[in-house]
This record gives C-alpha cells, sequence and structure tokens, in this order.
C-alpha cells in the first residue's frame, strides 16, 4: 500500500511518498480504509519530534481519518467490516490504510461525506471539550477566538454560537475575517492592523472577555491577559504563532484568572467518557445542520507534504484534507 513516510526528523520537506506492508490489526484494534484524512499543524511538530506524545521514524502523520473498516482484530465488538468510521489515530493516517484501537472510532453518518468526516474530530473535538467541558463557556458570555479564519478557531466561533456567546474574532487581514464572520463571528479584529487589547477593552465597554480561545500564542496571548475580564478564562489551545508564553503569575492574581490547558488527544486514553460525550453532541448538532466542517482545500495523497505546508504557513483557512484513492 501507499504512504506518506517519515524517516527523519527534520521537518515536513523530509516526507516521502513510498510502499509500505499493509498493516494488520492486533486485540482490539481494528484496520481503517482510509478514504480521506485532515491535516493539522501537529502533523509537521511529529516530523520534528516535537510532539508530546512522540513516535520513532519510520512512521506517517495524520491524526484523523475517515473510511471504512477494512479487518477486525481479536475482541472487537460493536463494528463490522463495511462500516463507516471516523477514527481519532494517535499517527498513521496519511496512507491508505492504518489500524486504530476500536475505542477511537465512532460510526460515520451515511450523510456524512468523507472530507467531512476527516475534517470533524481534531477541530470541532478541540474547540468543543475546550469551550465545553474545560471553560464551562455560558450563554451570554463573550468570547475571543483567536486565529479565527484556521481550522480550530472557525470550530471555536461555530460552537461558541452554539453555547450561546457573543463571540469576537481576531485574524490577519480582512479576507480572513470575513471567513470567520460568515461562520457566525459577531465581532472582528484585525490582529495585523489594530491593537487586540485595546479593542477588546472597547467591544466589551472595558470589562474584558470572559474566554479566550488562543491557539496562536506569542503577543496575542499578552494581549489576552491584559484584557481578560475578573474570573476570566483564557484557554491554551498551542502555538501557531511560533512563541510559547510565559506567564507573570501575579497578572492571574489580580483579576482571578484561569489559564486553562488543553491536550485533547489525551482524553482518548485518561478520560475518554468526555470525549464520547462531546462527540454524541457534536454529530447530533451535524445532523442537525447547526455545525458544519468548512473544508476549503482538498489535495491527493501524493501531495500531501503541499497540503501540509499551507497549514503550517497559516495561508489556508478552515480544513485542508488529504484525499485517498
Amino acid at each position: 500500500m501507499k504512504a506518506i513516510v517519515c524517516h527523519e526528523l527534520t521537518g515536513p520537506a523530509a516526507l516521502r511518498l513510498e510502499e509500505v506492508a499493509e498493516p494488520r490489526p492486533g486485540p482490539g484494534q481494528v484496520c481503517v480504509r482510509v478514504r480521506a484524512c485532515g491535516v493539522n499543524f501537529a502533523d509537521s511538530l511529529i516530523t520534528r519530534g516535537q510532539y508530546q506524545v512522540q513516535p520513532q521514524p519510520p512512521f506517517s502523520p495524520g491524526f484523523e481519518v475517515a473510511g471504512e473498516v477494512s479487518e477486525l482484530g481479536d475482541g472487537v465488538a460493536g463494528f463490522q467490516v463495511g462500516d463507516r468510521v471516523i477514527a481519532m489515530t494517535p499517527h498513521g493516517g496519511y496512507a491508505e490504510q492504518v489500524v486504530v484501537g476500536a475505542s477511537r472510532c465512532v460510526a460515520m453518518p451515511a450523510a456524512m461525506p468523507d472530507a467531512h468526516g476527516a475534517a470533524f474530530p481534531v477541530v470541532f473535538g478541540t474547540s468543543h471539550v475546550a469551550l465545553w467541558h474545560r471553560a464551562r463557556l455560558r450563554a451570554g458570555e463573550t468570547l475571543v477566538v483567536h486565529g479565527a479564519s484556521g481550522g480550530v478557531g472557525l470550530t471555536a466561533v461555530a460552537i461558541g454560537k452554539q453555547l450561546g456567546a457573543r463571540v469576537i474574532a481576531t485574524a490577519s487581514g480582512p479576507e480572513k475575517l470575513e471567513v470567520a464572520r460568515q461562520h457566525g463571528a459577531d465581532e472582528s479584529i484585525d490582529s495585523h492592523a489594530e491593537d487586540v487589547r485595546a479593542r477588546i477593552k472597547e467591544l466589551t465597554d472595558g470589562r474584558g472577555a470572559d474566554v479566550v480561545y488562543d491557539p496562536v500564542g506569542g503577543d496575542l496571548f499578552a494581549a489576552s491577559l491584559r484584557s481578560i475580564a475578573f474570573e476570566g478564562r483564557i484557554l491554551v489551545i498551542g502555538f501557531a504563532g511560533g512563541t510559547v508564553p510565559q506567564i507573570p503569575a501575579n497578572h492571574l492574581l489580580v483579576k482571578n484568572v484561569d489559564v486553562i490547558g488543553l491536550n485533547w488527544p489525551a482524553y482518548a486514553e485518561l478520560n475518554p467518557q468526555v470525549m464520547t460525550e462531546s462527540f454524541r453532541i457534536l454529530l447530533q448538532w451535524y445532523l442537525e445542520g447547526a455545525i458544519q466542517p468548512y473544508v476549503s482545500a482538498i489535495y491527493r495523497l501524493e501531495r500531501a507534504v503541499d497540503a501540509l505546508q499551507q497549514v503550517v504557513a497559516r495561508k489556508s483557512t478552515g480544513k485542508v484534507v488529504i484525499a485517498v484513492d
């Protein structure tokens, strides 16, 4: 079978399309015939040896796939060969087939296209668990979403609205802000042209944001800390801006601020009930038409490196997906 393989931890440019042996499922596992795979910024981290759970080369990147079950390992219940599934893979999705624990799979609705299935779990799962479970966002609160036109950012906008919040989107440039507005943002701030801290304060009549969703870090985190409301919560989702913030603890004390980290994949192992309930809610919202993945580009497997570099360069909006024949 064909797969995109990482042999050395030097980044996406070192990935190669190769013929590899077909995987076989072990006990409690299923083999999935991959139809589509979502592309994430974290795929670049794992190719550099910088991911929190790091496999040793050779391996394939890819944390989320949509496809059909092609083989069952011993002891698997609840799935049959031919079932359409969404799978959250530890890695390995950039391939024609992948083996994954059955507990990491959910049934994919018949009405959901493969591209939507592959674009769904990481971004919607991350944003929903962050806002619903970790920050406990309430109706009527003000939510600021940084990087609001990106993969996780757009889902945070949509989920924030679904939970009843007023959403302020930040992004770099008018085109990206327009995408965020089309997905429900109430207000927008150009992070390249405006003073983010001042605009958040202005848009909240000086009170500040109740919750900030930050997948960017760097200067935007600093602006968030200085424009958060009393008892506000800042969600640390990632560091797409490249700089990991150092937090002055005295700032947290003054306003009783919570800074909340999120390692969404950890729920699959450490608290799967949260992930299961989150997916139940999200798939119901999807079937009701309340949320929908925004897939901005689809690449073939042989162009997976191009797809990943688009995401790393922050040139994409919404979600980029790899289609696998």
